[in-house]
C-alpha cells in the first residue's frame, strides 16, 4: 500500500490536500533554523506525519501535546481539533501508477461519542475492530498477533525510540515473545499461536506465583507425609470410637452429625481454595495497579530540562510513556480479573450453605450432649474431627499442588510444541535474514561505505533480531542513516517475497543526517526503490547543490502553517 492523499476540512470547507507520490515527499518548513523553536506544532511539518498515524488508529494526542510535557499543549491546536468538526481523510493505493488499483479510504476526527467519526471505506468501525479490520485489508492478516499497530511501528517514526532504534521500536515494556512474533511476522513467516504462546506464558506466571505462595506453608512432600501420620491417626480414633456400646438413636444421631461434619469440611476446602485464589488474584491486581506510576512533573522538570539541553529532539515525553504503560496495565488486569465475579459468586453460594449446615451441626450436638454422651467418646470425637479437618486441609492443599504442577507441565508442553514449530523454521529465518541482508548491506555500504548487517539470536525465551556494524558504536546522524537504510531494504525484501508491506516511510529529524548522506538517500529513493520516503525538514537544512523543487509536496512556513491558524 501507498499513500495517495491526506486531506484536512473543517465542515465542509477543504484546509488542506496533499498528494504523495513515489520516490521523495518532502514536507518543507521556510523558518529560519536560527529563529525556529523547537516546538513539534510550530508550522506543522511533523503534524503531518502524525496525522497519518493518527488515520492508521493513533491516538492522535501527539498532534498537539507538547513532546517534552504532557500537561502542557499548544492550546490554540488543541481546540481547533477536539471543538470544531475537523476530519482527517487519508486515502491508501496499491498501485499509484494503477488507476484501478484497490484502495483503503480512512476518515477519522477528534470528537467523542455521537459525534465520532471513524471510517474505513465509508463504513463506521469501532474500536475493537478498527486496527484488526486495517491489518486484514492491509496485511491480508486475521491474527491478533502481533498487532497492526506494532507492525507499522517501523513505517511511522516520529517518537524518540522509534528514531534512535532500528528495530526495538516498540513500548520499552513489550516482552521479547512480542518483539518475537513481530520480527517472525515482518520476515514473512507464519506463527499462528503467536497469541497463545504468550497467553501460555501469562498462565504460567500465575501458577509459579501460587505455588511460592503455597510454599510458605508446606511443600509438596510435607502435605503427603503429613496425610500419612495422620490417616493413621484416624483410624485409631475410629477404632476407639466404634468400640463404645451406646443406643441406637444416640448412634445414628452420630453418624449424622459426622456427616455434617464432613460436609462442613468439604465445604470449607473448597471455600479455602477459592478464596485463596481470590487473594491470588487481587494481589496480582494490586501489583498492577503499583505498576502505574504517578510522578509529580515538578519534581522532574529540571531533569527534562538537562535532557533537553542534552537531547534538543525528545519526541516522547516521560507521562506519555507511563500512559503508554499505563493502558498496557489496564488491559492485563482486565485478563486477570476477568474471573473474579464468577468465584465470588461461588463463594456467596459455598457460604449460604456453609451457614445452614452449622446450624444442623449445633442442633445435632445438643441433642448428642442431652442424650448423656459419655466424656471420653467426646474428647475421641473432637480429636477425630480435628484430625478430618487437619487432613481436609492438607488434601486441599495438595490438590492446589497437584493441579497447579499438572497445569504448569500443560503449559510447559504447549510452550515446547510453539517453540519446536518456530524452531523448526530456523532454516526458513535465516534464509529471509540472508535475503534482507542482499538489499540492507547494499543500501549502507552506498551511504556510507560500510556494511551493516542484520543477525538472529535465539534466547531461551524468544528469537531475536540484531544489527552490527564493523565500525561500532554508531553517531546520531549515523545511526539515522542506517534506520533508513534498514527501513528502504525491508521495502525490497518484502516485494522480492511476496510480503504485503506498508511501501512508505514516514521519518521526522532527517535534519542530523549529514548532506552527503542525504543525497545518497533521495539517489536510493528515487532510484530502483519501489517507495515513498515522506520526510519533514527545514528548508536551509536541504544540500544547497541539488534541485528538491521536484519533490516538495508541501511548504509551510510561520505564515503559512499546516490548518492555517
Amino acid at each position: 500500500m501507498f499513500l495517495k492523499q491526506l486531506d484536512i476540512h473543517n465542515g465542509d470547507e477543504l484546509i488542506r490536500s496533499i498528494n504523495f507520490h513515489l520516490g521523495l515527499n518532502l514536507i518543507i518548513d521556510e523558518t529560519d533554523s536560527e529563529n525556529h523553536q523547537d516546538s513539534g506544532n510550530n508550522v506543522g511539518k511533523t503534524t503531518v506525519l502524525r496525522l497519518i498515524d493518527f488515520c492508521l488508529g493513533g491516538e492522535g494526542k501527539n498532534i498537539y501535546k507538547d513532546p517534552e510535557f504532557e500537561n502542557k499543549s499548544n492550546t490554540e491546536v488543541e481546540i481547533f481539533l477536539t471543538q470544531n468538526d475537523i476530519v482527517i481523510t487519508l486515502i491508501l493505493k496499491e498501485d499509484l501508477e494503477l488507476e484501478s488499483s484497490e484502495e483503503i479510504k480512512i476518515r477519522r476526527n477528534f470528537l467523542k461519542y455521537s459525534s465520532k467519526i471513524q471510517e474505513i471505506n465509508d463504513e463506521p468501525i469501532d474500536n475493537k475492530n478498527f486496527h484488526l479490520q486495517l491489518k486484514e485489508l492491509i496485511f491480508k492478516s486475521s491474527d491478533r498477533k502481533p498487532s497492526f499497530r506494532q507492525i507499522i511501528s517501523k513505517n511511522i517514526r516520529d517518537e524518540k525510540n522509534k528514531l534512535t532504534n532500528t528495530v526495538k521500536v516498540l513500548h520499552t515494556t513489550v516482552t521479547k515473545e512480542e518483539y518475537e512474533a513481530l520480527y517472525l511476522f515482518w520476515l514473512g513467516i507464519n506463527l499462528d499461536d503467536a497469541d497463545r504462546k504468550q497467553k501460555i506464558l501469562a498462565q504460567k506466571k500465575i501458577e509459579e506465583n501460587l505455588q511460592r505462595r503455597l510454599r510458605r506453608d508446606f511443600n509438596l512432600s510435607q502435605i503427603q507425609q503429613s496425610q500419612i501420620v495422620l490417616q493413621r491417626n484416624i483410624l485409631e480414633l475410629e477404632e476407639k470410637k466404634n468400640s463404645f456400646n451406646l443406643n441406637e438413636n444416640y448412634r445414628e444421631d452420630l453418624t449424622r452429625l459426622d456427616e455434617i461434619k464432613s460436609q462442613i469440611n468439604k465445604i470449607s476446602s473448597s471455600l479455602n481454595r477459592l478464596n485463596l485464589r481470590r487473594e491470588l488474584i487481587i494481589e496480582s491486581k494490586e501489583d498492577l495497579e503499583k505498576d502505574k506510576s504517578h510522578i509529580d512533573t515538578e519534581k522532574i522538570k529540571n531533569l527534562y530540562s538537562d535532557a533537553k539541553a542534552l537531547i534538543p529532539n525528545l519526541q516522547k515525553t516521560f507521562e506519555q510513556t507511563l500512559s503508554f504503560h499505563n493502558k498496557m496495565v489496564d488491559e492485563k488486569f482486565k485478563y486477570i480479573t476477568e474471573e473474579l465475579p464468577q468465584i465470588n459468586d461461588e463463594i456467596q453460594i459455598l457460604e449460604k450453605g456453609l451457614s445452614s449446615l452449622i446450624i444442623s451441626e449445633k442442633k445435632l450436638s445438643s441433642q448428642l450432649k442431652k442424650a448423656g454422651a459419655l466424656e471420653d467418646l467426646e474428647k475421641i470425637i473432637k480429636e477425630l474431627n480435628t484430625s478430618y479437618e487437619r487432613k481436609g486441609s492438607l488434601d486441599e492443599k495438595q490438590s492446589l499442588w497437584e493441579n497447579s504442577i499438572n497445569k504448569v507441565e500443560s503449559l510447559e508442553t504447549e510452550l515446547e510444541l510453539i517453540n519446536q514449530g518456530i524452531l523448526s523454521k530456523e532454516g526458513l529465518i535465516e534464509q529471509r535474514v540472508a535475503e534482507f541482508n542482499k538489499y540492507f548491506s547494499e543500501i549502507s555500504n552506498k551511504l556510507y561505505g560500510e556494511l551493516f548487517i542484520l543477525s538472529t539470536d535465539k534466547t531461551d525465551r524468544a528469537y531475536e533480531l540484531n544489527i552490527s556494524s564493523i565500525s561500532g558504536n554508531l553517531g546520531t546522524g549515523k545511526k539515522k542513516g542506517q534506520i533508513a537504510a534498514f527501513d528502504l531494504a525491508y521495502i525490497q525484501f518484502a516485494d522480492s517475497e511476496g510480503i504485503e508491506c506498508l511501501h512508505f516511510i514516514l521519518h521526522d529529524q532527517i535534519e542530523t543526517v549529514h548532506g552527503n548522506q542525504i543525497l545518497n538517500l533521495i539517489n536510493e529513493v528515487i532510484g530502483d526503490i519501489n517507495c515513498q520516503y515522506i520526510a519533514p525538514i527545514l528548508k536551509d537544512k536541504l544540500p544547497s547543490e541539488f534541485d528538491f523543487s521536484e519533490y516538495i509536496i508541501l511548504t509551510l512556513s510561520q505564515d503559512e502553517k499546516l490548518f492555517k491558524l
